[in-house]
């Protein structure tokens, strides 16, 4: 006899789909504008839903996360460190060794070719590492 087949779980991109409805504000305004810009930069771009409830793009590992607290939309860099940042987008988390943040705050708009830039080197610096990793002994 079969069993019924269980309800089909929601995909990370229509949980994070969610959590922009959810917030509703500016910060989902916010969020939805940075996912957005994420895609243009990379269109194979994989979402996904991690640590109960965090929106996470990768591309041969975790670019960034988009966060939401009560005073900002924070997108962390998994290896902010490691990129350029020529438009010094980041301000938040720079004294780490790994991670990078953007903080921001209601009424503040990032520019779109300098964020859809630093996404992109990110995604090269993933590539890049993924690359160099040696393959195992047989």
């Amino acid at each position: 006899m079969k069993k019924p087949a269980a309800a089909e779980s929601p995909s990370a991109s229509e949980l994070i789909d969610g959590r922009i409805a959810e917030l509703g504000d500016w910060r989902g305004q916010t969020l939805a504008r940075m996912r957005q810009l994420i895609r243009q930069a990379l269109p194979e771009v994989v979402e996904e839903w991690k640590w109960m409830g965090t929106p996470v793009w990768s591309q041969d590992g975790i670019l960034c996360t988009g966060e939401s607290y009560k005073a900002v939309v924070k997108l962390t860099f998994a290896k902010g460190a490691a990129l350029q940042d020529p438009a010094k987008l980041f301000n938040a988390s720079l004294d780490g060794n790994t991670r990078r943040a953007i903080d921001i705050r209601q009424g503040e708009e990032i520019d779109a070719e300098d964020f859809k830039a630093l996404i992109q080197e990110a995604a090269a610096l993933n590539a890049a590492g993924k690359k160099a990793k040696p393959g195992r002994a047989h």
